[in-house]
């Protein structure tokens, strides 16, 4: 989906202290035998820091640095991957109450690719109507809770980390501009993230402890009994697929590609994933994401405002923004710099 007119103007990140993945080991928490393998280096770890007030100091940021009044914006979306709070209660209206009032639509989406179905809905509720102007999208996760270990709960892809992060979309012209976004859905693979869990009762109701390398294990046995081991290549085919289509519609190709943000994996995994699309590991944002794990829905926002923090880009340079998350759902966003932005500094710790 092209996105005319649709502009970056502020971005936000909250990130915590992070804990060493040699802490880990040392703890218990981590096998010693993947970290030369693995390449990775810690996680962000919030402590008792609630996600909805993460999200709240990244929005807020993310706001004085598109220079726009929080009571004037049109819609606001909330992306998570992990509990918020009290069940019963949304967290989109705790923004509301602390930060935009009651002016703007609020909406709540689930999944590690909520930003990127943010975009989508963001830029289409922006384009139905000329006196709409801004948006603001937040993500946020605290994983420290008794049901998930986030050194092991991926298996051997990724260790997970906490953080908040937000970026205001505009119809007026910002440092940034969304040239195209796209999601597709592999819906034959949503049994990924729950083979072997009855649907009723939902785990966390009953103190059950989340176990997604347990759970990917069932689905794999199943597809092999099954003989059906397309389902699970197909993930990664629709990921390059919708790659090049989604710089097809930019008119752009994979060389014009600067900088490619995609989920905080393992290096196996994105140097898998940078030799699919035809670049290496040095174009990824392996080196950074590394040090703070996988941040949920927050993966790409953060990883761009690292980019323009450090001065690893400039006008002109275009960012591929790539994340797979459970449906399976796989999404895709190309957004190119304008201006290099002279910012307040970044809240982290």
């Amino acid at each position: 989906m092209r996105t005319p007119e649709t502009f970056l103007s502020g971005v936000g990140v909250y990130l915590p202290d992070t804990v060493s993945i040699e802490q880990a080991v040392a703890e218990g928490r981590y096998p010693a035998g993947l970290v030369q393998l693995h390449g990775l280096a810690g996680a962000a770890v919030a402590g008792d820091t609630p996600a909805p007030e993460m999200a709240l100091r990244a929005a807020t940021l993310a706001l004085a640095r598109a220079a726009h009044p929080p009571t004037e914006l049109d819609l606001l979306i909330y992306a998570s991957s992990w509990h918020q709070g009290p069940d019963g209660w949304l967290p989109q209206y705790y923004l509301q109450h602390h930060l935009t009032g009651d002016g703007p639509l609020s909406l709540d989406l689930h999944g590690c690719n909520g930003i990127f179905i943010g975009f989508e809905l963001a830029a289409s509720y922006l384009a139905a109507q000329p006196d709409r102007h801004a948006a603001l999208l937040v993500a946020a996760d605290n994983f420290g809770t008794p049901l998930f270990n986030r050194w092991q709960g991926g298996g051997a892809s990724y260790v997970v980390g906490d953080a908040g992060s937000a970026v205001v979309l505009t119809t007026t012209p910002g440092f940034a501009r969304l040239h195209a976004v796209n999601t597709v859905t592999i819906s034959d693979a949503e049994e990924l993230q729950r083979a072997g869990e009855a649907l009723f009762p939902p785990g966390a109701t009953v103190g059950r402890t989340v176990d997604f390398v347990a759970r990917g294990e069932v689905f794999q046995k199943q597809l092999t009994e099954s003989g059906d081991l397309a389902t699970l290549a197909r993930i990664g085919g629709e990921l390059l697929d919708l790659s090049h289509r989604t710089l097809a519609e930019c008119g752009l190709t994979i060389g014009d590609i600067s900088r490619i943000a995609s989920m905080n994996c393992a290096r196996p995994v994105t140097d898998h994933l940078m030799a699919s699309l035809g670049r290496t590991l040095a174009d990824s944002t392996f080196d950074w994401g590394r040090t703070v794990g996988h941040l949920g829905a927050s993966d790409q926002i953060a990883a761009l405002d690292h980019l323009v923090a450090t001065g690893r880009l400039r006008p002109g340079d275009h960012v591929l923004m790539l994340g797979v998350g459970p449906g399976v759902i796989v999404s895709c966003a190309v957004v190119e710099i304008v201006d290099i932005p002279d910012w307040p500094a970044a809240t982290h710790g």
